[in-house]
C-alpha cells in the first residue's frame, strides 16, 4: 500500500517558513481536551490536516484537526504536535490512525510524547492523576486489530515486531525528574499499564473487573496502535495518560430477585443506583488538568534538549 508521504512532506515545507522547524525532534500526541498543550509553542505554525494528503479528520469533540510546528522550552527545541488524533471506532483504516507519527519520523522525530485521557480500573490511582505508561495491555491488538496487520510496507520494517520495550526508560525517568522539577506532589504521578480497548461504547463493569484483573491500570480506546507504529519507525515512546474518570465497577450487582422478594414479602427496597460515566466529565477534568500536563511536557521536552545539548559537547 502507497502512503502519501512525498506530498505531505511537500506540503509542511511549503506551509512552515522556519527551515528549522521542517525538522523537528520530538513529537506529541494530543488526547482529549489536551490540545492547549500547544500554547507552550513559540513561533508557532499550525496547519489544518485538511491541507495535508494522508491526513483523515477527527470527529471527537475535545480534540482539534491540525498538526503544529514550534519551539518548546528554554532551548527552543523544535517539536511538532498532533492536535487531535485518529480512532478505529471513528471508521478510520490503522493505516490511516496511524499516519501523523509516520509523517513524524520522514520529519526527523526521534522522541514521542503520546497523551491521552483514561479511566482508572482501580480507587488506589484517582481522578487527576497523570499515570507514565510502563506496559500495555491491548485486547484489540490480540484478536485481529494490530496495525501492523498485512504486507510489510517498508523493508525496514520487523515483520514480527518485539514490544517488550515499548516505553523508553529514559523517557519516563525524564517524566519523573521534571515532575520533582516542578514540585509536584509524590501522587501526582504514578506508573500503571494501560489497556487499550476500541470502543466506543464505555467499559461495563464486568469488563472493566475483567480488565482489573487481568493487570490494568487504566483503560483507554486510542494510543497503542500509534505505539506500535512508533516502535516499528523506530522511534522511542513516553505515553502519560491522564485519569479523567474513575470506571464504574461495583462489588456487588443490584440483585432484581432480591428486590422483587421484598416487594412480595412487604419489605422496603433497597435500590442500588448504578453510575454511568460521561465525554463531558473526561473533557472536564482534562480542561481542569491542562496546565499541569501543559507544564509538566514542556519541562520533560526541556530536559531531552539539555541531554542532546550535553551530547554534542
Amino acid at each position: 500500500m502507497s502512503l502519501p508521504y512525498a506530498a505531505t512532506l511537500a506540503t509542511i515545507s511549503s506551509l512552515v517558513p522556519d527551515p528549522k522547524l521542517h525538522k523537528p525532534r520530538l513529537g506529541i500526541v494530543c488526547g482529549s481536551g489536551l490540545s492547549t498543550l500547544v500554547s507552550s509553542l513559540k513561533h508557532v505554525v499550525v496547519i489544518p490536516y485538511s491541507k495535508l494528503e494522508g491526513f483523515a479528520e477527527s470527529t471527537v469533540p475535545g480534540q482539534k484537526s491540525s498538526l503544529a510546528f514550534g519551539y518548546m522550552g528554554k532551548d527552543n527545541y523544535p517539536v511538532v504536535a498532533m492536535l487531535g488524533r485518529f480512532h478505529p471506532y471513528e471508521g478510520y483504516k490503522p493505516s490511516e490512525v496511524t499516519y501523523g507519527i509516520r509523517v513524524m519520523k520522514r520529519l526527523g522525530v526521534k522522541d514521542v510524547i503520546i497523551t491521552n485521557a483514561a479511566g482508572s480500573l482501580t480507587r488506589n490511582i484517582p481522578i487527576g492523576t497523570i499515570v507514565v505508561i510502563q506496559d500495555h495491555l491491548a485486547l484489540p491488538n490480540l484478536t485481529g486489530m494490530s496495525p501492523t496487520f498485512g504486507p510489510l510496507t517498508s523493508p525496514e520494517y520487523l515483520r514480527f515486531l518485539p514490544l517488550g520495550d515499548a516505553y523508553s526508560p529514559r523517557l519516563r525517568r525524564f517524566a519523573f525528574l521534571a515532575s520533582h522539577d516542578l514540585q509536584f506532589p509524590d501522587e501526582a504521578l504514578t506508573e500503571g499499564v494501560y489497556a487499550w480497548v476500541s470502543g466506543p461504547a464505555y467499559e461495563t463493569p464486568a469488563e472493566g473487573r475483567f480488565l482489573r484483573n487481568a493487570g490494568a491500570h487504566v483503560v483507554g480506546m486510542s494510543t497503542i496502535p500509534e505505539v506500535v507504529a512508533a516502535r516499528e519507525e523506530k522511534l522511542e515512546v513516553m505515553v502519560l495518560s491522564l485519569v479523567t474518570n474513575q470506571v464504574i465497577i461495583p462489588d456487588t450487582y443490584r440483585s432484581i430477585k432480591a428486590e422483587v422478594e421484598a416487594e412480595l414479602a412487604g419489605q422496603p427496597i433497597d435500590q442500588q443506583e448504578i453510575g454511568t460515566v460521561s465525554h463531558e466529565e473526561v473533557l472536564a477534568v482534562g480542561k481542569l488538568k491542562r496546565e499541569v500536563m501543559r507544564s509538566l511536557v514542556e519541562r520533560i521536552i526541556e530536559l531531552v534538549s539539555s541531554e542532546t545539548a550535553n551530547a554534542k559537547v
